[in-house]
């Protein structure tokens, strides 16, 4: 994950895309968006259910299993069009994104780990500590999210 953070790092600071390659960026960019986030808010909604009692676990982990998937893809797909946007590196709010985004990627990594601890309780009660585990992956992706989609709203409006 951080070997990737620094290749697309390193991209944006070396490569500087021609107008029609950054509009492409830009598409895949806000397309990513969509996926990623998209499927993250629907993981989040389907764990609040089962907080509160309208779902199983095992029908959350069987639903939210195949989103991996769509948030790896948006993510890798933000990373890798949001090195061709010719990103301001002498910005702080954009240290700032680029600091949540890999916050997003490590946290993604543990959340992997949370999903496998959790099916492989097998339908027995999680205990204090998953939940825990599992609110705090939550909150942190959520925060990590909506922090780096609002810097990039306003890095666009400059």
């Amino acid at each position: 994950m951080c070997g990737g953070w620094a290749a697309s790092t390193w991209v944006a600071v070396h490569l500087r895309a021609d107008a029609a390659l950054h509009t492409a960026a830009l598409f895949v960019h806000l397309a990513s968006l969509v996926l990623g986030f998209g499927a993250v808010l629907a993981v989040d909604y389907y764990g609040a259910l089962w907080l509160g009692g309208r779902k199983t676990l095992r029908e959350v982990l069987d639903f939210t299993a195949s989103l991996h998937t769509l948030v790896w893809a948006g993510l890798i797909g933000l990373i890798g069009s949001g090195a061709l946007l010719h990103p301001d590196l002498g910005s702080p709010l954009t240290c700032v994104k680029l600091g949540l985004v890999l916050v997003i990627a490590l946290n993604g990594v543990q959340a992997g780990a949370l999903h496998r601890r959790l099916a492989a309780l097998d339908g027995r009660p999680a205990g204090r500590s998953l939940l825990l585990r599992g609110a705090a992956t939550a909150s942190l992706s959520q925060i990590a999210w909506w922090g780096a989609l609002a810097i990039g709203f306003l890095n666009s409006r400059q």
